[in-house]
């Protein structure tokens, strides 16, 4: 496992000019008349056409989300070294590495662990004792509430960014893992064949981390990512903050050529369904969750201007504020 040095001041560029009004496009505004949230919601629509995956992101993204209620998930794998594990609400990832299993979340409770994640590993033919690391994505009780019990059972070493590690140390939850591993932005874990690169993308929590790592479907190597945390919070700067890690990371998706988009939370991205097509016919070639460079990067730009439009919205509900600058 190494600990790279935190990534420079591109992504603070980065998240400067994300404060900036732009001018020129439909999607955007200028510093003298902003433009209404309708606007952009409306051109997130039309960047979303008929996609599934993007319209279930305009709606996941929009103002009046209503959560869903959680129902079983019958584990799966979705690629040849990749399983989802969950409920219809939340999901953890497991990396089925040729020396053993990183785990992407881990659920809501100790109750989580024991009932869905132990079985469900088992049932796609993995050994749970094999789990070595749990990457918390962020720092919210339904991603790291079976986190301990791993690490107490299996001996799973815990990693959450510093951000979210103090953040759950203030708040203080149930079922809070013990301080362990600290994400660094940039750093990279290797574990057997597979190594996965973190990304910090902070909005919808302070310290929320976004991972880059290969899959393979069909023996074939394709570049996944999974998208730490989607529903922005409910300060406008926590929205400002979350626009700013989708510009940085839309860069560092497209300097890594990512073609696989995964989430946490599948209602989001249309991933629930996407489950339920591969496992209706697991002989299919073309996989669901494989959707390309250019619709990778199309699903950023979707997220990109549907955050524009709330922070307009907020904007608007204060009064009619001009876009700030930095």
């Amino acid at each position: 496992m190494s600990f790279g040095q935190s990534v420079p001041s591109r992504r603070a560029l980065l998240a400067a000019a994300a404060l900036l009004p732009l001018a020129g496009r439909p999607a955007e505004a200028s510093a003298a008349a902003p433009e209404s949230a309708q606007r952009y919601y409306d051109s997130a629509a039309r960047l979303a056409g008929r996609d599934p995956v993007l319209r279930a992101l305009v709606k996941a993204l929009g103002p009046d989300l209503t959560m869903p209620t959680a129902k079983p998930l019958a584990p799966l794998r979705i690629f040849d070294d990749v399983a989802v594990l969950g409920t219809s609400f939340v999901q953890a990832t497991a990396l089925l590495t040729s020396r053993g299993v990183i785990l992407i979340d881990a659920m809501g409770s100790p109750d989580d662990a024991e009932k869905i994640i132990i079985p469900g590993l088992r049932a796609v033919g993995a050994d749970p004792a094999q789990i070595k690391y749990v990457v918390v994505a962020h720092g919210h009780d339904d991603h790291f509430g079976g986190a301990q019990l791993l690490a107490d059972r299996y001996g799973a070493r815990v990693l959450m960014s510093r951000a979210d590690w103090d953040l759950v140390a203030a708040e203080r939850p149930a079922n809070a893992p013990k301080r362990d591993l600290v994400i660094a932005d940039g750093q990279k874990l290797t574990l057997g064949d597979t190594t996965v690169t973190f990304h910090h993308t902070p909005g919808h929590t302070p310290g929320t981390v976004s991972p880059i790592f290969p899959v393979r479907w069909k023996g074939r190597r394709h570049t996944a990512m999974l998208w730490g945390g989607t529903n922005p919070p409910a300060a406008i700067e926590g929205k400002r903050a979350t626009l700013s890690s989708v510009l940085a990371f839309a860069a560092t998706m497209r300097r890594a050529g990512v073609e696989v988009e995964l989430n946490n939370h599948g209602g989001a991205d249309h991933g629930l369904a996407r489950i339920e097509e591969l496992r209706a016919d697991p002989t299919r070639t073309a996989n669901p969750f494989i959707i390309g460079r250019a619709r990778a990067q199309r699903f950023m730009k979707v997220m990109e201007v549907m955050l524009r439009g709330r922070i307009a919205q907020d904007q608007e509900a204060a009064g009619g504020q001009g876009p700030r600058r930095s």
